[in-house]
């Protein structure tokens, strides 16, 4: 096996005198521009038939669904519950921890559904107009973890397996409970990984958006896009699951390989299948008229 790339890219993208700018913190901002952007190009097309203020409204309510669920997401998914009693402004301390993408989505859902009912439209063709604008930030998320070199994937011989710095103490731990990988870590002073945050830029960025893109431009019925969207995302982070280590916190949580990532996109694939089996009863909709801009 040749040397492995290193991931050793500095997390900082530049700095403005005593203030630093995370190449991660980019990610958010260029995922929520990008939706922004997309959505209303998608809505001016008449694919939403709401107005330029409405649209506003409804991307600022989905970025505080993702903000506060996502971390409330990690909160109750990822960590003792008993910081609840204990230490409930550790929900607030976002440099300890991070932020589930499902708990995201149902932040998001929350926010998408009080917004559906303030313009009177039906729910699910908001979040069918949402639903393809969501991969943007799935992707730039997923580069963000690479470049910060955290989530990493499982020791590997692949040709493309990458070296992270961040994982050095895991390294040494496997190391020294494994002939195999120890060989490994002698020789290139740590375990070539699985780049599993790149398969899943791939997958839940590229793939994703490609599809509902696609899709979602042509007429269709209710429903089709969002089981499309979480039927896509429960397989692709189910697999991925299989190379990329558990959360060390939590470890596998059965059959020594199930982790709390594939326990939670189950009910995202039943969901799937069951919203794409009603759009087949489902009306097409109709591109509508561009709404007024007042």
């Amino acid at each position: 096996m040749s040397q492995p790339f290193t991931v050793a890219i500095d997390p900082v993208a530049f700095r403005l005198g005593p203030a630093q700018i995370h190449w991660y913190g980019l990610m958010y901002l260029l995922s929520f521009l990008g939706a922004w952007l997309l959505g209303e190009y998608r809505r001016k097309q008449g694919r939403l038939p709401v107005t330029r203020d409405a649209m506003g409204d409804l991307a600022f309510y989905a970025m505080m669904g993702v903000i506060a669920g996502g971390r409330v997401g990690y909160m109750l998914f990822y960590t003792n519950i008993r910081w609840i009693w204990t230490d409930p402004l550790a929900l607030f301390k976002v440099w300890d921890g991070g932020m589930s993408f499902h708990g995201g989505l149902l932040g998001v859902l929350v926010a998408g559904l009080w917004w559906s009912r303030r313009n009177k439209l039906h729910f699910m063709d908001t979040v069918d107009f949402v639903a393809p604008l969501v991969p943007i930030g799935l992707g730039l998320g997923r580069l963000g973890n690479f470049i910060n070199g955290e989530l990493w994937g499982k020791p590997s011989s692949l040709p493309w397996a990458m070296i992270f710095p961040n994982a050095s103490e895991q390294d040494a731990q496997l190391a020294a409970n494994d002939p195999s990988l120890a060989r490994l870590f002698e020789q290139f002073h740590g375990l070539p990984r699985q780049p599993s945050q790149l398969y899943e830029m791939l997958l839940e960025g590229v793939v994703m958006f490609t599809v509902l893109w696609v899709v979602s431009m042509k007429p269709r019925p209710r429903y089709l896009i969002s089981g499309l969207f979480a039927l896509m995302y429960g397989c692709f982070r189910f697999l991925v699951e299989f190379v990329r280590l558990p959360d060390v916190q939590l470890g596998y949580l059965a059959f020594g390989w199930l982790t709390m990532g594939q326990i939670l996109s189950l009910p995202l694939i039943v969901v799937g299948l069951v919203l794409m089996a009603m759009s087949r009863r489902a009306p097409t909709l109709a591109i509508a008229a561009k709404p007024s801009e007042a």
